[in-house]
């Protein structure tokens, strides 16, 4: 069984509420019949009641649609709202427009107030909005104190990684991380790959040198990112800083990095900026026939989810599946 089908029967095993924002398109609709038919989660729609007319699933009792412009809490939202933005200059009558018509903020202000268990977006809107929605309305794990979004892949007839299974990261939120931002992302990368995929994490930073091969300081950011996340998980298996061979193909680690207990064998793989990790995850999806889910937003308190906006029908049901195994 792969990976993304074990998540879709442990998402179904215990049910969870999930917000989907993107009524308005017609993937969203098309994944929620599937969703709602094979009892993945229970969902709240945002849109029109007469939404439900056109939903053919006979599990009707798992869908609540929400109307923010009717929602019986909508007032409250907008205060609670206003009352975190307020300080940014955000005007009561500002916060009452974004309540009523951004949904996105209106699903992550659900999730906030443990209406919801989480939320999922993005077919539709850009990273950048989802992320804001996210940044603007829920609260922030302020122990790690970083953000970041990483992709689950799942590689066919690969024998690296977890038999082909990789946590990358960050491939969707920091465009230029430092020293501790890039500490905090593989800390988070750890633990996202623990809970999803049940095996020990082994983290490697990646550079253009492998264990000092190569100088400057690029390579010395990512050494100090080592150090710290070391100091932060010090019974998880991480360090770097590793050319991609060097982290993830034996025989190339015993050459280049001979001894080493990550080298080889990594399973979870942070990039060093936002360039390197979105396009790797995009070669990697297109060349390899991967299933990319995410990006998997990390860093909050309750899971949340974006999506590519060109994301299939099964990589929402996918993101859905994850987002609520995710949850507390």
């Amino acid at each position: 069984m792969s990976i993304i089908e074990s998540l879709r029967n442990r998402a179904s095993a215990n049910l969870k509420k999930i917000v989907l924002p993107e009524s308005e398109d017609s993937r969203t609709m098309e994944a929620l019949e599937y969703i709602l038919d094979n009892k993945i989660a229970k969902v709240i729609l945002i849109g029109k009641e007469t939404l439900r007319s056109s939903v053919k699933s006979k599990n009707q009792a798992d869908l609540e649609i929400i109307d923010p412009m009717t929602y019986k809490d909508t007032e409250s939202l907008i205060s609670e709202y206003y009352e975190l933005r307020k300080t940014k200059g955000t005007t009561l009558d500002e916060a009452r427009k974004v309540i009523r018509e951004d949904w996105l903020s209106f699903g992550a202000m659900l999730v906030r107030r443990g209406a919801a268990a989480g939320f999922v977006a993005g077919a539709s809107h850009t990273t950048a909005a989802t992320v804001r929605a996210a940044l603007r309305c829920m609260k922030i794990d302020r122990e790690i104190g970083v953000v970041a979004g990483s992709f689950l892949m799942e590689i066919p007839n690969s024998p690296y990684g977890e038999n082909g299974v990789f946590i990358f990261a960050d491939c969707g939120v920091n465009p230029e991380p430092n020293a501790r931002q890039l500490a905090g992302i593989g800390v988070l990368s750890a633990k996202l790959f623990q809970q999803l995929v049940g095996k020990t994490p082994h983290v490697a930073f990646l550079s253009y040198s492998s264990k000092g091969s190569a100088e400057g300081p690029l390579v010395d950011k990512i050494r100090e990112a080592v150090s710290r996340a070391k100091g932060m998980m010090p019974d998880i298996s991480i360090d770097g800083e590793f050319q991609v061979d060097s982290a993830i193909v034996p025989e190339v680690a015993r050459i280049k990095c001979p001894g080493n207990d990550v080298a080889g064998r990594a399973n979870v793989l942070i990039f060093p900026d936002l360039n390197s990790g979105n396009i790797s995850y995009k070669l990697t999806q297109r060349l390899a026939n991967a299933r990319a889910v995410g990006p998997l937003l990390m860093g909050f308190t309750e899971p949340c989810s974006d999506l590519s906006r060109g994301c299939s029908v099964d990589d929402i049901i996918d993101a859905v599946a994850i987002t609520s195994v995710r949850a507390r």
